[in-house]
């Protein structure tokens, strides 16, 4: 069974990027042996990282929060989809708190020499929309993603960006959108 993890970083419930997932979900689930779970991040507790180097001597944060059950659900994820919308040409703050909280992942990586699934094949897609076509509007987004594929052990995998999605339905509307979302689950399940 691939476990497809999709980690939530809108604010926003049933906003575009939650649907974009929802209808990449729908794609992967068309092939057999997946699962899909959806982290909703906004109805979490996660406290940003306190840069206290704790991390460093043990590979593990020294905060308790609901980010520690996070950390486990990370790790076994065959295949993990960081979603959010841009907002300021980034990552919401959602999304960005859980990331800045996987140092203590690159601690134990970097630091201990400890990798936890190297030999897997495991991928890391980053689902994002944004409202402006601006030509660089997801370069921030998708730098960040890579490095943190690479801290979680995992390849950075195909990303699905999309611009022009402002209003909190837009997407929801573009049935030409949603066919596009929905196929990219699919290529993504099958391994292109």
């Amino acid at each position: 069974m691939t476990n497809n993890l999709f980690i939530l970083g809108s604010p926003r419930k049933d906003g575009n990027s939650e649907t974009m997932a929802k209808a990449v979900a729908e794609g992967l689930l068309k092939t057999k042996n997946n699962s899909v779970e959806f982290i909703h991040l906004h109805g979490l507790h996660i406290s940003p990282c306190l840069g206290c180097g704790g991390c460093s001597k043990t590979g593990e944060c020294i905060i308790k929060d609901d980010m520690t059950e996070l950390y486990d659900k990370s790790d076994l994820a065959n295949r993990i989809f960081f979603v959010s919308p841009v907002y300021f040409y980034a990552m919401s703050a959602q999304i960005k708190a859980y990331i800045d909280r996987c140092q203590a992942r690159w601690s134990r990586k970097y630091l201990l020499g400890i990798q936890y699934r190297p030999e897997s094949q495991r991928t890391g897609h980053l689902l994002s929309c944004a409202a402006t076509s601006g030509e660089k509007v997801f370069e921030g987004s998708v730098l960040t993603v890579k490095c943190l594929t690479d801290t979680l052990d995992l390849s950075y995998g195909l990303p699905l960006l999309i611009k022009k999605v402002d209003s909190k339905n837009a997407l929801k509307n573009n049935p030409e959108k949603i066919t596009a979302c929905r196929e990219f689950g699919e290529k993504i399940a099958s391994g292109f």
